[in-house]
């Protein structure tokens, strides 16, 4: 393992973290001079082919979760977090960390339903979130949205953490 990478990337994810547990947000003086950080390590080690790996994985990032973020499923926050992450360890690292944070969220997401006594209903959702879109195309669920009052909402840096931590066991 790369201590250049991988100690300030799991510090980062880790503060974000504690913050977002807190606060329930991810913040831009945290993530924003991490991601240029990502880019300018990239150039100093390996030139252009380092800037285009730190690219490839702010890009990965954004394809992956920016139509959640736009649909107010997943807060900006945890996009560029996931993008400064993706800067500094690049395209196919972050696609292992993807698929982890994905099932590290999914069991949290059960969790949290599970111990709020409303599994039923965070099932319903989901279910209605997923199929719904062949009635309302891709707008916004009226109900789910993070903009509704009503919404539950749960910090991702978490998954973010794990599936970042994980990545480095198998890169």
């Amino acid at each position: 393992m790369n201590s250049i990478v991988w100690l300030p990337t799991l510090s980062l994810v880790a503060i974000a973290t504690v913050i977002d547990l807190r606060c329930r947000r991810i913040p831009d003086w945290l993530v924003l001079p991490f991601l240029v950080a990502g880019m300018a390590l990239g150039v100093s080690r390996n030139g252009l082919k380092g800037l285009e790996k730190s690219l490839g994985g702010i890009a990965l990032a954004v394809l992956a979760l920016g139509l959640f973020c736009a649909l107010r499923g997943l807060g900006m926050g945890d996009l560029k977090l996931c993008a400064a992450v993706g800067a500094w360890i690049g395209c196919a690292q972050l696609g292992v960390a993807l698929v982890v944070m994905a099932i590290a969220g999914g069991v949290m997401a059960v969790l949290q339903a599970a111990l709020s006594g409303r599994i039923k209903e965070s099932f319903d959702g989901a279910s209605d979130l997923v199929f719904g879109f062949l009635r309302r195309g891709l707008h916004l669920h009226q109900t789910l949205a993070l903009d509704h009052p009503g919404a539950r909402r749960m910090p991702y840096a978490p998954a973010i953490l794990m599936g970042t931590l994980f990545s480095f066991f198998t890169s």
